[in-house]
């Protein structure tokens, strides 16, 4: 093989996982990103040390779990929406209505406990802001949530949690 030929396959390889990096980086920057669950807020959902894959193109909509920028430190949280932009929410003897209706949380426990509230009393706003989420844990007597420190700017979600990849006996996609 010549030194001309040696260098043309050089060249071609180094082309190759030169444009594999710049996809991979693309895809992670603008559709997906990995994301590492820390604490107990979502369980029995998610378990602390869980490792997801969030989805940065989906579109939010309710009982989505989101990741996003924690409001009051350096850290990324994870919780599911539960208001969106226009509506009202209140728990009342353990059952969440959004809107004035009554929710499926199939995802929870059954012996959780949800203390009442109501938007305006944790807010001071009857309905969820133009831009803003109210988000909350599933494991809602263990969570730092809307409920503490108010509501989530669209634009700090990062994304949707499409699916756990480790550990490995956990793997699902979806919630």
């Amino acid at each position: 093989m010549s030194d001309n030929n040696t260098k043309r396959e050089i060249f071609s390889w180094l082309r190759a996982v030169g444009i594999a990096v710049i996809i991979a980086f693309g895809c992670r920057y603008f559709l997906f990103t990995p994301s590492t669950v820390h604490g107990e807020s979502m369980l029995p959902t998610y378990q602390d040390s869980d490792h997801v894959i969030v989805s940065k193109v989906s579109k939010i909509e309710r009982n989505d779990i989101v990741v996003f920028n924690a409001p009051d430190a350096d850290a990324h949280y994870i919780k599911r929406v539960i208001g969106l932009p226009g509506d009202t929410i209140e728990v009342i003897d353990n059952v969440l209505y959004v809107n004035g209706e009554a929710q499926d949380q199939s995802y929870l426990p059954e012996d959780m406990v949800t203390g009442d509230f109501k938007l305006k009393e944790l807010t001071g706003e009857e309905k969820v802001p133009e831009g803003e989420v109210f988000v909350m844990g599933d494991n809602r007597t263990n969570s730092k949530d809307s409920r503490m420190f108010g509501y989530i700017s669209e634009k700090e979600v990062i994304g949707e949690v499409k699916m756990t990849f480790y550990p490995f006996s956990d793997f699902h996609i979806g919630n």
